[in-house]
C-alpha cells in the first residue's frame, strides 16, 4: 500500500448518535459521500475505511441510491446528510461503448460531476490518463495540454472542467489501468482467459501503468485526512511504466499460469471503437510531494491483488 510518512494519527472507535452525527470521543464526525461506491474504487475505499478508526463517517452511494445527474437529487442528500466532503468515483468506464452511448456519458461524466460539484462540499473527484492524446514520450505532468482521443476521455475532460469551474474547494484525481479484486477488469479478465484458452494476442505497444485500487483508496483516505485542503489536479498511478503486454505477462508469472501463450501484436491490428492513447503514463512527483507519500510500484500492487484473488 502507499505509504504516508507524515502525522497520520486516530484516536479509534465511534458512538452512533444519529443517523446524520456521530461522535467520534467528544468531537463530531465529518460525513463523507462515495458515489459509485459499487464499482472497484468505491469498493475498495469501503474495505479499507472499515478497517481504519477515523474522523470521517462514510455515506456509500451507487446510482440506485443516488442519481448524480439529477441536481434537485443531489442537492437534497448533500443536505439531507449533511455532507462535508464527496468523493466522486462514479463514472460512465465503458470506453468502446461510450462511442454509441455519448449522451449517457456526457451525463454520468460531466453533468455528474458538475451537480456534485455544485452541492458546496468539498470533493474528491477522480479522473483519467484517457484526457491525453498519448503522443508524449516523458511521463504526464498535471499541466500538460490535454486532447482526448475518445467520447470517454472528452466527456471525462468535461467532468474536471465542471470541478474547476464550480468546486468551491477541490481535487481531481487522474489515474491509468485502474484494477481491484472486484468487478470487471484487466487482471480478472486474463486471468479468467488464461484459464480458458491455449494462446492470447495481448497489445505490446501501448504504455501505460497499472494502478492497485487498493493504493489509489489509500491514497484518498491520506488527502482526506490532511489539514490544509490543497485543491488541485495530482496524478496517482503505481510507479513503473509497462505495456498490455508485460502487464499480462507479469499476472500469468503471479498466478502461476502455464499453459496460455501470450502473443504481442501492435494496437492496430487490435480494433476498437474508441481510440486509445498510445503512451499515458503519469507523472507522479506532484502527489507525492504535496502529501508525503511512497507509492509502491506497478509489480507490487499487482502481486497483492494476485495474492488476494487466488486465496478467496
Amino acid at each position: 500500500m502507499a505509504i504516508y510518512t507524515g502525522s497520520n494519527k486516530h484516536l479509534g472507535g465511534t458512538e452512533t448518535v444519529t443517523r446524520k452525527q456521530t461522535v467520534f470521543y467528544g468531537l463530531v464526525q465529518k460525513n463523507v459521500l462515495v458515489t459509485g461506491a459499487n464499482g472497484q474504487l468505491g469498493q475498495e475505499l469501503k474495505q479499507l475505511a472499515e478497517k481504519t478508526n477515523s474522523p470521517f463517517r462514510f455515506i456509500y452511494t451507487d446510482a440506485d441510491v443516488l442519481d448524480i445527474t439529477d441536481a434537485g437529487q443531489v442537492q437534497h442528500f448533500v443536505s439531507e446528510y449533511s455532507i462535508e466532503y464527496v468523493i466522486n468515483c462514479a463514472a460512465y468506464t465503458a470506453v468502446d461503448k461510450a462511442e454509441a452511448d455519448e449522451e449517457v456519458a456526457y451525463r454520468i461524466n460531466c453533468t455528474g460531476a458538475e451537480n456534485l460539484a455544485r452541492s458546496g462540499a468539498k470533493i474528491i473527484h477522480i479522473s483519467t490518463d484517457y484526457v491525453f492524446d498519448g503522443t508524449a514520450s516523458t511521463p504526464y505532468k498535471e499541466d500538460a495540454s490535454t486532447n482526448p482521443l475518445s467520447v470517454y476521455g472528452k466527456s471525462k475532460l468535461k467532468g474536471e472542467e465542471a470541478i474547476w469551474e464550480f468546486a468551491e474547494e477541490w481535487i481531481i484525481i487522474r489515474t491509468s489501468w485502474l484494477y481491484s479484486e472486484f468487478g470487471n477488469n484487466f487482471v480478472k479478465t486474463m486471468l479468467r482467459l488464461m484459464n480458458e484458452r491455449d494462446k492470447l494476442n495481448v497489445v505490446a505497444d501501448q504504455y501505460g501503468t497499472p494502478t492497485y485500487a487498493a493504493d489509489l483508496a489509500e491514497m484518498i483516505l491520506v488527502i482526506l485526512e490532511c489539514e490544509e485542503w490543497k485543491s488541485g489536479v495530482y496524478h496517482f498511478s503505481n510507479l513503473g511504466e509497462t505495456t498490455w503486454f508485460k502487464f499480462a505477462e507479469k499476472i500469468k508469472e503471479l498466478a502461476a499460469v502455464g499453459r496460455c501463450r501470450l502473443d504481442p501484436v501492435p494496437a492496430c491490428e487490435y480494433k476498437t471503437a474508441a481510440v486509445r492513447p498510445m503512451y499515458s503514463v503519469l507523472d507522479k512527483s506532484k502527489i507525492q510531494s504535496a502529501f508525503r507519500v511512497v507509492i509502491p510500484q506497478w509489480e507490487n500492487g499487482l502481486e497483492r491483488c494476485i495474492e488476494k484473488l487466488t486465496n478467496r
